[in-house]
């Protein structure tokens, strides 16, 4: 028979099941988080819940590659300085993260959003991958080029597969991260030194 918690306030296990709900953290976790909290000072726990709030309500996705930002175009999109020819597709905002950790790319991104997976339901149309073929067609076909920075394994190189058959046709060069990273691996976990060679030695992508 599982343990069950008893809770003294139902204040207190509201707070404990809204905790537990975000990802990796247990119900005892929740539990001794919440402690804390009200061992915090008002003011404390009021400024985390305002920016918990405001980071729901307020984050926008920028018009132009969908990176998070607090504005409708982001930084980086904004930034003049930055390589407009080069495009590096990735699956989300922390691969983003991750890439500019570098500071071996001054390229801009697009982000997908996800990859194409059918077990978990998600197709090409449940990304934006409608929104990097027009911005394809719009830009300098051939003198872009189109960086695949996806994950090795299968989903990722599906997604990467049907993302170079879409936009090939327009005469953009698409290339792929050499493969430093091992099969399967995301970017988010990659060292910056692993992940930073696999940009600067990118290969031509082959399908």
């Amino acid at each position: 028979m599982a343990y069950k918690e008893t809770y003294p306030s139902k204040l207190l296990e509201d707070a404990v099941d809204a905790i537990s709900s975000l990802p990796g953290v247990g119900r005892r976790s929740a539990l001794r988080l919440a402690l804390h909290l009200l061992k915090q000072p008002a003011e404390n726990v009021h400024h985390f819940t305002t920016a918990i709030d405001r980071l729901r309500d307020e984050v926008r996705y920028c018009r132009v590659c969908r990176m998070i930002s607090d504005e409708d175009t982001c930084s980086i999109c904004s930034d003049r300085s930055r390589d407009r020819k080069t495009i590096c597709v990735v699956e989300n905002v922390r691969d983003v993260m991750s890439i500019e950790n570098t500071g071996q790319y001054h390229g801009v991104y697009h982000v997908l959003g996800g990859i194409i997976s059918p077990i978990n339901g998600v197709g090409p149309s449940d990304l934006t991958i409608a929104e990097l073929v027009e911005r394809i067609k719009t830009a300098d076909a051939e003198n872009t080029e189109v960086i695949l920075a996806l994950s090795g394994d299968v989903e990722g190189e599906t997604t990467s597969f049907y993302i170079y058959r879409q936009i090939a046709q327009y005469g953009v060069k698409v290339s792929a991260l050499a493969r430093g990273l091992g099969f399967g691996d995301d970017l988010e976990y990659a060292d910056e030194l692993t992940l930073g060679r696999s940009i600067a030695n990118r290969q031509i992508f082959k399908p």
